[in-house]
């Protein structure tokens, strides 16, 4: 084997350039996209969250409108809404016959969007029956209606305050 024919193999530095510049471009439209939908799966969660703590306030009052929570129970307010968002959670007796709790919530669920190290009762805005609907604050009665406390725009433009 003579000297001039020897063969090498491998990437030129051209090669490897061009290779790394096609990934770049590759990375730099995936992360748009990857930021996007885990902002869309924080929205969704917000959705479900809100919709649950609703549902849970909504069945307290059904459950008194029907007698099934007693009207002096001193963690209901005078219009049958739950004092504090907690009473959903410590549940309320039902009675002397019946015996046991109604329990609404299993806990009080966290806002997707809030910091991990802040208080669970940080992550909403507490709206009362009394309170008129763009109140800034809560009148502190009873609870009837929750928003989120996050500031900050979603996806459509919205504010998740309104939510």
């Amino acid at each position: 084997m003579s000297s001039s024919s020897k063969h090498f193999s491998g990437f030129t530095l051209v090669e490897l350039l061009v290779t790394l510049v096609i990934i770049s471009i590759l990375a730099s439209v995936a992360m748009p996209y990857a930021e996007l939908s885990v902002r869309r799966e924080k929205e969704f969660e917000l959705h479900r969250t809100l919709r649950e703590i609703r549902t849970a306030i909504d069945a307290y009052h059904d459950d008194w409108v029907a007698g099934r929570i007693s009207r002096t129970d001193a963690s209901t307010s005078a219009d049958g809404y739950p004092k504090v968002l907690e009473v959903l959670v410590k549940g309320v007796d039902r009675g002397l016959s019946s015996g046991g709790k109604y329990r609404y919530l299993r806990a009080i669920p966290k806002n997707p969007f809030a910091d991990a190290t802040s208080q669970i009762t940080e992550h909403w805005i507490l709206r009362g029956y009394q309170d008129e609907p763009d109140a800034a604050t809560w009148g502190g009665r009873d609870v009837y209606d929750v928003h989120s406390a996050i500031a900050g725009t979603a996806i459509d433009g919205t504010e998740y305050r309104s939510w």
